[in-house]
């Protein structure tokens, strides 16, 4: 039980380390309490704060591996090296799709409320 334990520790570790070192994830953040704020004023149903959440999931998920590799990547090769920055390149790419996916269901989601508000 007290490995199961530590190992949720280390976990909340990492994400806090995230958190303080990114300023992306910083961003991402502020953006969550954005989002959950309109959320509860605009009265979003079960389902649409399930593929709020996922999306919210996804970004920070990809936020962290993007962050885990780098710090991977300039532990491995801490001069410049084309591949590297192909690498972290490739990595941060992920994490933009990611973000401009959960932005554009946001604004489907959103934009649906706010339009049937205006009717």
């Amino acid at each position: 039980m007290k490995k199961l334990l530590n190992s949720f520790g280390y976990a909340l570790k990492g994400m806090f380390l995230v958190l303080k070192g990114q300023q992306n994830m910083r961003i991402h953040a502020l953006a969550i309490v954005v989002v959950t704020i309109a959320g509860i004023f605009l009265g979003l149903t079960a389902i649409e704060w399930s593929v709020i959440a996922l999306c919210i999931g996804s970004v920070i998920s990809a936020e962290m591996m993007n962050t885990a590799i780098e710090a991977l990547v300039d532990l491995v090769s801490p001069e410049f090296n084309e591949k590297s920055g192909k690498i972290k390149d490739i990595a941060a790419g992920a994490v933009l799709l990611t973000a401009i996916v959960a932005t554009v269901v946001a604004v489907y989601i959103f934009g649906n409320k706010i339009f049937n508000l205006l009717l």
